[in-house]
């Protein structure tokens, strides 16, 4: 069997592969239109998110036999459409669910304790302790949305600490002994600290809007190292500026790319020499979220760890080879 690697990942990937007897060619900058023409060669797959496996792509594979995601979700696959061609989906979310849980821990202690603003202002000379003042963990209600690998991985990380986690999943019976399974309503009226752990589904997308944020009992903090689609900027920020919500820990964001390679699109502009010179295109909304001391931003690195890559490529070896081998 012939696998197309169309993204860079670990070696152990390709190499393990190569032991399972498969014949693995690389591509790493052709076009999706220049792949397409040679699709039909090969009965595999890997890619991260480089671009979308839509239908068109899908009836050029005509021997495709699998499609493996090195990341933790598939939503940048037409997935239905997939699995009607007979088309075998892996992705790898036991591969960075420790990294996302470390990753949701860690932005939740550094904005209760202002870490970053008190870094910021060290380095500039500023000596204000009072200013920088933290709060404690301990005696918070932690609510999840979306209790897979992720919340899961993100639970566990919370025992050492005297709080309670309460988590809400679309699927019944999610709970473990790290969460306890309530209804959207008891979690929006119970939650100090919201994290987000969800798919990019029609129903999380847009999920976090002025609506969704009102109907929480008290002013709270939210998390995001899901997907950006699930929270409405612009709801976010009249949030925060209002202090219904507390401040905000964000690892993805509503403008991203598909590929989550870049944040925003380039634009070309003119500058006073009169040359073309490239920039970023920041929507006006988010300037806020950058000046703010209370919101805590990082580019999609929550699941991007030297460890999850080992074993983000790991699992795909083991995937593949416990279904075609």
């Amino acid at each position: 069997m012939k696998v197309l690697l169309l993204d860079s990942n670990h070696s152990i990937l390709k190499n393990g592969l190569q032991n399972l007897g498969f014949r693995c060619d690389e591509d790493f900058a052709s076009s999706k239109e220049i792949v397409e023409e040679k699709i039909n060669k090969y009965d595999g797959i890997v890619i991260r998110s480089r671009f979308s496996i839509d239908k068109t792509f899908i009836n050029k594979a005509s021997n495709l036999k699998f499609i493996a995601r090195v990341g933790a979700g598939l939503e940048n696959i037409d997935i239905a459409y997939a699995e009607e061609k007979h088309i075998h989906l892996i992705a790898a979310p036991e591969g960075n669910r420790n990294a996302v849980g470390e990753h949701t821990l860690g932005m939740i202690l550094s904005l209760f304790n202002k870490l970053n603003k008190a870094d910021r202002e060290v380095r500039q000379g500023k000596w204000l302790r009072e200013d920088n003042r933290g709060e404690e963990l301990d005696g918070k209600i932690i609510g999840i949305i979306g209790y897979g690998n992720m919340g899961k991985a993100f639970a566990k990380k919370l025992k050492g600490f005297d709080v309670e986690v309460i988590c809400y999943d679309i699927k019944a019976n999610v709970s473990d002994e790290n969460a306890t399974q309530v209804s959207l309503q008891e979690l929006q009226e119970k939650t100090d600290i919201l994290s987000l752990h969800t798919p990019e589904t029609p129903l999380t997308t847009n999920m976090v809007n002025t609506e969704f944020i009102n109907t929480f009992k008290n002013p709270f903090w939210i998390i995001n190292t899901g997907r950006g689609k699930s929270i409405v900027t612009k709801d976010l920020v009249n949030a925060l500026k209002s202090g219904k919500i507390l401040g905000a820990g964000l690892d993805v964001f509503e403008y991203e790319k598909s590929s989550f390679e870049n944040l925003f699109k380039n634009v070309v502009t003119s500058s006073l020499s009169h040359r073309a010179e490239s920039r970023s295109e920041i929507p006006e909304i988010f300037q806020y979220l950058i000046t703010s001391d209370n919101v805590l931003l990082s580019p999609h690195v929550a699941g991007w760890t030297v460890e999850s890559k080992i074993k983000l490529a790991q699992t795909i070896v083991d995937k593949v080879k416990e279904k075609f081998c």
